[in-house]
């Protein structure tokens, strides 16, 4: 679920502007799965905008903060959300901790890094939401140091109904700041897709596993 509509715009908009997201319809990407893919979308650019870095972090501590009482800590989802996560924890004056996909193989064996106290009130911060597997993950590595996992919010999610199924599955309460269809009306209304290029990139995110356009 998205904050608010015109939050989504407004992520979109600074999103497609700095390139964080592309969308070629025409020529897709083709991601690490294997799938033919119109969009790409890398959210870790938005680091070295300061104006745009600020506007995102936040908007998610103002969140956080109007949505989740009594959170003692935040916890971004490696590599992609530490630095957002850590922005956000700084403007709400709380401690940060972040969780790797898995437990290192060496030294201390650690998939959490940072302090974190049983029966702690944990928020997590995510970059993208995709199928939502890798997000789940850390919050499970959370949840079996025996903390409670508030909710997670995350700055963009493709909208796949498989990611809000198995969010659903577990329990946990997701919000991003823009997704997929809102996305598609910014191009769409800034020009930087035509109406056909929407239907195309609409038919992708209705089945990405089996879209290819040739």
């Amino acid at each position: 679920m998205i904050f608010d509509k015109e939050t989504a715009k407004k992520t979109a908009e600074v999103l497609l502007h700095i390139n964080a997201i592309k969308l070629q319809p025409n020529d897709p990407f083709t991601w690490a799965s294997g799938w033919k893919s119109p969009i790409y979308c890398d959210n870790r650019i938005v680091l070295s905008f300061p104006e745009i870095r600020n506007y995102i972090s936040d908007v998610m501590a103002q969140y956080i903060q109007s949505e989740y009482k009594n959170v003692d800590v935040i916890a971004g989802v490696a590599t992609g959300a530490i630095g957002i996560g850590m922005l956000v924890a700084d403007k709400l004056g709380l401690p940060f901790i972040y969780v790797r996909p898995e437990a290192k193989s060496h030294g201390r064996k650690n998939q959490i890094e940072g302090s974190l106290k049983e029966g702690q009130n944990v928020v997590v911060v995510e970059d993208l939401i995709s199928t939502g597997k890798s997000s789940l993950n850390a919050v499970k590595a959370l949840k079996e140091s025996n903390v409670n996992v508030m909710g997670m919010v995350a700055i963009f999610s493709y909208g796949f109904g498989v990611a809000n199924e198995n969010f659903k599955d577990k329990g946990i309460k997701l919000h991003t700041l823009s997704n997929y269809e809102n996305l598609l009306d910014q191009a769409l209304d800034t020009n930087y897709i035509t109406s056909k290029e929407q239907d195309i990139l609409a038919l992708w995110n209705a089945n990405p596993s089996e879209w290819n356009r040739f």
